[in-house]
């Protein structure tokens, strides 16, 4: 017999955007089921059934961020025409997006989880994974920069792409201390500087 139950009663995509947002501001240590429960707007056995544990659920959460908040940077990578202006946009994105007044600051990924607790390993496990391939697909990305001649095939393409991940993570550790979007744009800028001599093996 189909249809059996009671309705769900809220909107999926909507509590867990608040769930995002707490994790986001908290970390994933710091916020508590009662937490989640208050500022999610529904009751512990709705919350169970429909996203199951704590962790379970900032897991999905994880990845409503990356769908959404994730895109406003990364989506540039492809969008851009050379690799200079990929990695330009992705840090003054950053800068725009670590900063807006009605989000909290920072990076969640970067932000949520940095320090070992016996009962959420698996959590900054994963999210160590999600920094490893931040730099992965950068590096992805520079790789075409060589093909187009951008970039000279002599140059440590990884060492470039771990060097601006970190500075794009610096910079969300920044705007969770108060910085400004003009701030955080002007470290971006002063790493942008270093491009050429990064690129070219001859300098």
């Amino acid at each position: 017999m189909s249809g059996r139950g009671r309705p769900r009663g809220f909107d999926k995509e909507e509590v867990l955007e608040r769930a995002m947002e707490l994790f986001w501001r908290k970390g994933y240590e710091a916020t508590s089921m009662i937490d989640l429960i208050t500022t999610m707007g529904i009751g512990s056995p709705s919350l169970y059934a429909a996203f199951g544990s704590k962790e379970e659920l900032f897991r999905q959460a994880l990845d409503f961020y990356r769908a959404t908040e994730g895109r406003k940077i990364w989506g540039c990578l492809t969008r851009k025409g050379t690799a200079f202006a990929a990695v330009e946009s992705y840090l003054m994105q950053s800068a725009r997006v670590f900063s807006r007044p009605d989000k909290p600051p920072g990076c969640l990924v970067v932000l949520s989880a940095l320090h070992p607790a016996e009962h959420s390993d698996t959590v900054r496990q994963t999210l160590i994974e999600m920094r490893s391939r931040s730099v992965a697909d950068l590096m992805q990305r520079l790789q075409q920069g060589i093909a187009a001649g951008e970039i000279s095939p002599e140059v440590d393409l990884a060492a470039i792409a771990r060097y601006y991940v970190t500075v794009q993570q610096g910079m969300s550790i920044q705007a969770r201390d108060g910085a400004s979007r003009r701030e955080l744009e002007m470290i971006a800028q002063a790493a942008l500087a270093s491009w050429p001599t990064l690129v070219d093996a001859d300098r």
